[in-house]
């Protein structure tokens, strides 16, 4: 069994990076994907060398790098970056596993505009879905899922923020996700998540940005949605102020 974690450390980490790397060295990843790493290239080596992790980064042209970690003896046999395309950036590694090989994508799309949202959804599903039979992507997409009724999340929000939801014409902006579903790249939470789905704010480190909401997510094709179990969003002690978001775990059957 491979524990997966996907989380968003706000900018960096700043001073809250010990209260990170406590967190992480509790779920002792074999897949690890972070997004906003801000001044993070020369972090980098020293976290993952911390973690006994092989670390895969994708810098960004605009925005904030994103990484992919993998733990020995998973071994990486392609890695893929998209530093220019997307407001942020994303990465993409395979590796090897006793049921075949496995893509891991991770991604931060664009927080301000619903419409490049959805484009840079459509391009990575396009790049990745079909990459290896079993393939996972997560990540902080800061989109909303088109199966849940939104209202209550998004209603409270300043307007600065509101309109990072809605679309043209008014209604609540799905169309991210929903571009990744109709690639196969299905989000998990439905099938192998349990209790509270939110991943923003956490109680410690929030912002005015976010409702609560489910914007960080694992997506998964049909060849390894089955293998994913126990997804879970992790809370209490440290994650509750090591950033604004909760990191995402869960288990992935490699047998």
């Amino acid at each position: 069994m491979l524990k997966f974690v996907t989380w968003n450390i706000r900018t960096g980490g700043g001073s809250r990076l010990d209260a990170i790397r406590s967190v992480l060295r509790q779920e002792r990843p074999d897949l690890l994907t972070l997004q906003e790493l801000r001044g993070f290239d020369r972090r980098m080596t020293g976290l993952a060398d911390e973690l006994g992790m092989v670390p895969h980064l994708a810098r960004s042209g605009l925005g904030q790098p994103v990484a992919v970690l993998v733990r020995p003896p998973l071994r990486i046999i392609a890695r893929w970056s998209a530093t220019w395309r997307l407001h942020h950036a994303a990465a993409a590694v395979t590796v090897g596993t006793p049921a075949g090989p496995l893509t891991v994508v991770t991604a931060h799309l664009n927080p301000f505009s619903p419409y490049r949202r959805m484009r840079e959804a459509i391009w990575l599903a396009a790049r990745h879905a079909r990459r290896t039979p079993m393939v996972l992507l997560a990540g902080d997409l800061n989109g909303l899922d088109p199966h849940s009724d939104h209202t209550a999340a998004i209603d409270g929000l300043a307007r600065l923020y509101h309109r990072r939801h809605v679309a043209e014409d008014g209604t609540v902006d799905t169309r991210a996700l929903a571009a990744f579903e109709r690639a196969g790249l299905r989000d998990l939470w439905p099938t192998a998540g349990g209790g509270n789905g939110l991943t923003v704010p956490t109680t410690g480190c929030g912002g005015a940005e976010f409702g609560p909401m489910r914007i960080d997510y694992l997506l998964g094709t049909d060849a390894v949605a089955g293998r994913v179990r126990n997804l879970r969003v992790r809370r209490g002690g440290e994650a509750e102020y090591a950033s604004d978001h909760y990191p995402l775990v869960a288990e992935i059957r490699s047998e």
